[in-house]
């Protein structure tokens, strides 16, 4: 049933055919959802299936149990509600996984599936199977006290920026949802544990940005507004749980966040299989990444030593040995680093990237780009700062016509002028560019607003991270190599850089998890071989710690999508066409790789 509670205040302050333009749009967006989730195939001009039913009604029954999860999709229908996220509430959502599951090959034959909806088939119950392990074999509601800022914060944020409904409507079920605050942090207390200290510590930092969040940038993205008191009275409360719930993590948390955040390697093993779903062992995949590891060390070098002469007009390049070799990367990359903003304008440095890299892409058919362009570059908010200095929330799958999100954080006010400097010459001019790329043009929003598109319904809401990071970071190196930058050896510089990074946070991550790796080695090996400035080494470790095999999926993504291109290329020779390959890649949504070479195959067959 489509809900919808109108505002006494509001309505007094419009004109009757106002208000009723304003319903109209309301009910239209809200049937819009519903209908996408009932007959999502057909409004794609795609007769319904029994598997497209299934998980329609499978959907229904998570977006009751889960409301933040809808609104995180795009259905509106319950942007008024918090999910109940008790140890009772949670048991449940197990037991609809595991139903879900068991009664999924009695209800759909996988056998009188087409190719197409078979790999759907194979989506949906991989993703059960995911669900279900990692319910069963981690704790994040005990031992991550991060996850309760999904409900704190993320759930109302969300409903201001991205949803297309009304100012009006978001902010009404976003005042319902800041009053269910007390009630979550009432939740959280009872459910944490012993976190592992390095995610309290992020914990704590991200919930100060919650309370500002709630002081003062809420107000900045509402305006003025006829339900400006019943904000602020909403928000005073919200902000009195909030503060409370600081002190608790400072004080009571903080004095048994004992936890382990080790994984160990059966664990790791395993979660990393399960959610690359690419058929690799956690072992073969650190052995290609070493491998890799070497192969793009030595193209660093090789751009160092061109780049020596223009930093260095008077000091003799370093022997060409091991050790010299690594010198030589290390002050060319310190000293272009150098090359950079300032602190206060790295957002609109990163905005004046954009034009130069979208004409790029225009001129030399690197794939067409989305039109209309909805991708805004904005400050990231407080509440989501402290391990990365960007990322990308796209348009809702659900509600695909709203705004995507290319998000930059400017160095964090807590920091000294030092760690300030090393904020800014790790993401200097250069890499900025780089940045932009792997964000936005032709990466994250690019690659996700072709997801959006997608007639599976399946597909556009179970998206795999291996295929969106792993097509991000191939784009990097990509158009560089197709002439992007003009051959500016500072830049190929700093994309390999960025590269190595990627290829470094798989090593990273199976040794901080799967071997006894200190803080201290890990640091020593971010610095001085991945030529990481400290400040940006010690932020990675503290990822590594809360994330983990999630900074496996950019190397294993890369990989695969790069061999995919060296495949495809050498099987069409001269008749192969790079923006006609990039659009067959992105046409089938976001799919686990190992389904990727049968449907890019198939899609070239076709007319572009």
């Amino acid at each position: 049933m489509i809900r919808y509670q109108s505002s006494q205040s509001h309505a007094n302050s419009l004109s009757s055919r106002s208000l009723a333009a304003q319903l109209i749009r309301v009910l239209a967006i809200c049937l819009m959802a519903l209908m996408t989730l009932r007959a999502s195939q057909k409004a794609f001009g795609q007769q319904p299936s029994e598997l497209n039913n299934y998980f329609t009604e499978y959907l229904q029954q998570a977006f009751a149990m889960r409301p933040i999860e809808a609104t995180a999709l795009g259905d509106h229908r319950f942007d008024h509600l918090i999910d109940d996220i008790s140890k009772d509430a949670r048991a449940k959502w197990l037991a609809h996984w595991k139903q879900t599951l068991a009664e999924l090959p009695n209800v759909v034959s996988f056998k009188e599936l087409s190719p197409s909806e078979q790999v759907d088939y194979q989506i949906f119950r991989d993703e059960l199977i995911r669900n279900i392990w990692l319910a069963e074999n981690t704790r994040p509601f005990a031992e991550d006290p991060r996850v309760f800022g999904r409900y704190i914060s993320d759930s109302v944020y969300s409903l201001l920026t991205q949803s297309t409904l009304p100012m009006e409507v978001n902010l009404r079920n976003a005042i319902s949802r800041i009053k269910e605050i007390p009630r979550v942090v009432a939740e959280a207390k009872l459910s944490i544990e012993n976190p592992p200290r390095s995610i309290l510590d992020t914990a704590i930092l991200q919930n100060k940005g919650a309370i500002a969040f709630y002081e003062k940038e809420i107000f900045a993205i509402v305006g003025q507004t006829p339900q400006a008191d019943e904000l602020k009275k909403a928000a005073a409360t919200a902000i009195d749980a909030l503060k409370d719930y600081q002190t608790f993590l400072e004080g009571e948390v903080a004095s048994r966040a004992t936890g382990q955040w080790r994984l160990g390697k059966d664990l790791f093993s395993k979660k990393l299989e399960l959610e690359l779903d690419l058929g690799v062992s956690a072992d073969s995949l650190l052995a290609d990444a070493e491998a890799e590891f070497d192969r793009v060390q030595g193209e660093m070098y090789v751009v160092a030593r061109q780049l020596w002469s223009r930093y260095f007009p008077k000091k003799t390049l370093p022997p060409d040995d091991a050790a010299g070799r690594r010198q030589t990367i290390a002050e060319v990359t310190s000293a272009v680093a150098q090359e950079h903003g300032k602190a206060e304008t790295l957002v609109l440095d990163a905005r004046d990237t954009v034009q130069a890299i979208k004409q790029f892409i225009h001129e030399h058919d690197i794939l067409t780009l989305p039109d209309p362009d909805r991708c805004q570059i904005i400050e990231m908010p407080e509440f989501r700062r402290g391990n990365s200095l960007a990322y990308l929330d796209s348009a809702l799958p659900l509600d695909p016509n709203g705004s995507s999100y290319y998000a930059v954080s400017p160095p964090l006010t807590i920091w000294g002028a030092a760690k300030v400097k090393s904020f800014l010459e790790e993401y200097n001019r250069h890499m900025l560019k780089v940045l932009t790329i792997h964000e936005a043009y032709p990466g994250h929003y690019v690659q996700l607003e072709y997801s959006n598109r997608c007639p599976s319904l399946i597909r556009r809401v179970l998206q795999s991270g291996v295929f969106i990071e792993g097509w991000a970071v191939y784009t990097e190196q990509m158009m560089l190599d197709q002439g992007f930058g003009d051959g500016d050896l500072a830049l190929r510089l700093n994309q390999l850089k960025f590269y190595l990074r990627a290829v470094a946070n798989a090593i990273l991550d199976h040794k901080m998890h799967c071997t006894s790796m200190s803080d201290s080695e890990a640091l020593s090996f971010l610095v001085l071989e991945a030529y990481q400035s400290e400040s940006e080494a010690r932020l990675k470790i503290v990822r590594a710690k809360q994330s983990s095999v999630q900074l496996s999926t950019y190397f294993a993504g890369r990989m695969a999508h790069y061999r995919l291109r060296q495949q495809i290329q050498r099987e069409l020779d001269d008749k192969f066409e790079l923006g006609r390959f990039h659009e067959a890649v992105l046409d089938h949504g976001s799919v686990p790789m190992k389904y990727l070479p049968e449907l890019v195959r198939k899609r070239l067959s076709e007319p572009r």
